[in-house]
């Protein structure tokens, strides 16, 4: 297996080739690219932040139809996340592909401010999530590629702290604006064009063309081929991340049971997401580089505790502030633990040449298996009411976590080196 110094942890290449020029924890290719998930979260995430209330209180979708809408939602993006993997691996130009999938969200961004009618706007919103299934892996095969394995996952904890800044923006700036000018949707839209065009130009200017294959120099190693997905390492965290998957219900849903178990206003609605993505952003980096230190698989698997508790605090009896809470916090720590983590473990359990192809998959089954969980939630509470089925999630997510948590103790050591 081709092992170059670039590719080595920084320990091991500062012992060939100085102190120097080892590689910082976070670089510069980190930076960049969790700015350009800035802009882009602010345009997508201040469209995207009332979309539950919207659909389901102004629209009068049943919970039935809107988990299927969300299920779509969640589940497009995962129908081509492994072809974006498999163009970035193909053609050794992750940077370009993340480069389409920014461009086609932009660009859908433009369509959206004239689109008419519940067809038009699938369609926008269709292809705004195929854009984002394209540019996901090859954004994080890059991370992956240019820091070192021992600091993956504080690397992959500041690129979605940025992230997740532009996520609590986005709501913001859109809760601003319709405060602003009542019934300003148009000016919603044309401020979240501005923001996703920020995102490609900085991405396509400034961001480096980081190559995950090693160098043309010495030995390479073999091509991209699909058998290099079936790795012994990778399919445990496939099974345990899909099943898991299976029981993580929409946000949408989560926000829809606090309204319905306390007193809180809807026009607060959209702050709802403002709240989780801060606890996010301020819990990314610390947690990211405690995955470094005790597991990357261990603190993926037991973060989902935290998504337990945010069901909990969801339904149970408690004053509404406390529960609002709690519940924002708890559902923020469950994304700090898991999302750029299960980034950081499949890019390292593949070999180099199928990185993104790697991460790929690991966020397809994800996607897919949320999407299932979203449909299937929305007739679970319909026949059971939101607490009931909520509680029913609750406990059997439970079960399932101390059933991952003995498959997953060989991910951290089954590493390879690139």
């Amino acid at each position: 297996m081709y092992i170059s110094v670039r590719d080595r942890p920084a320990s091991d290449a500062g012992a060939q080739t100085g102190a120097s020029t080892a590689r910082p924890p976070v670089g510069r290719v980190v930076i960049i690219l969790g700015v350009v998930s800035l802009l882009t979260d602010v345009s997508s995430e201040s469209v995207s932040a009332i979309l539950p209330l919207y659909l389901t209180v102004v629209v009068g979708l049943t919970p039935v139809a809107y988990g299927l809408i969300d299920g779509l939602y969640q589940g497009v993006s995962a129908l081509v996340r492994l072809g974006g993997g498999w163009l970035a691996d193909a053609s050794d130009r992750p940077k370009w592909v993340a480069f389409l999938g920014y461009g086609l969200s932009a660009l859908a961004r433009v369509f959206l401010l004239f689109a008419s009618g519940a067809a038009g706007i699938a369609a926008v919103v269709t292809a705004d999530r195929i854009g984002k299934g394209i540019r996901t892996a090859p954004r994080d095969a890059m991370i992956s590629t240019s820091t070192p394995s021992e600091h993956l996952g504080r690397a992959f904890g500041m690129h979605r702290m940025l992230d997740t800044i532009g996520a609590a923006l986005g709501p913001l700036i859109a809760f601003g604006l319709l405060q602003l000018v009542p019934d300003g949707y148009s000016v919603v839209l044309v401020v979240s064009l501005a923001f996703a065009l920020a995102g490609v130009a900085l991405l396509g200017l400034l961001g480096p063309d980081v190559r995950t294959r090693p160098p043309s120099t010495g030995a390479t190693p073999p091509p991209f081929q699909w058998r290099d997905l079936t790795d012994r390492r990778l399919r445990p965290l496939l099974a345990v991340s899909g099943v898991l998957g299976l029981l993580m219900v929409g946000d949408g849903f989560i926000y829809l049971a606090l309204l319905d178990h306390g007193d809180v206003n809807v026009s607060w609605f959209p702050l709802f997401y403002v709240g989780t993505n801060l606890a996010y952003l301020l819990l990314a980096v610390p947690i990211g580089r405690l995955a470094d230190r005790v597991g990357r698989a261990r603190t993926f698997v037991v973060g989902h505790l935290a998504l337990v508790g945010a069901y909990l605090c969801s339904v149970l009896p408690a004053s509404t502030a406390a529960a609002t809470i709690g519940t924002l916090l708890l559902l923020g720590t469950f994304y700090a633990a898991t999302d750029g983590v299960i980034a950081a473990i499949a890019g390292r359990l593949v070999p180099v040449q199928a990185r993104t192809s790697g991460i790929a998959a690991a966020q397809t089954v994800v996607a897919l298996a949320r999407m299932l969980a979203s449909a299937g939630f929305g007739l679970l509470w319909v026949l059971l009411g939101p607490a009931a089925a909520m509680l029913t999630v609750a406990a059997t997510l439970v079960v399932a976590i101390l059933a991952a948590a003995t498959r997953v103790g060989r991910l951290d050591t089954a590493v390879i080196t690139p």
